[in-house]
């Protein structure tokens, strides 16, 4: 692969906007640990999401 000396960038006409997001992760021993603690987490004023990984 040629190497280039300029670095790819996004298209000048793009619309997406980069807009940063923090997060914690939860570490759960199981699945029905992980939904005890979605729904204690909800409860709350944050969004919450589950991730699988």
């Amino acid at each position: 692969m040629p190497a280039s000396s300029q670095p790819h960038t996004a298209s000048r006409t793009s619309s997406f906007k980069y807009k940063p997001q923090f997060g914690v992760i939860v570490l759960c021993k199981d699945e029905r640990d992980q939904a005890r603690m979605y729904e204690r987490l909800k409860r709350g004023p944050r969004k919450v999401k589950v991730v699988t990984v």
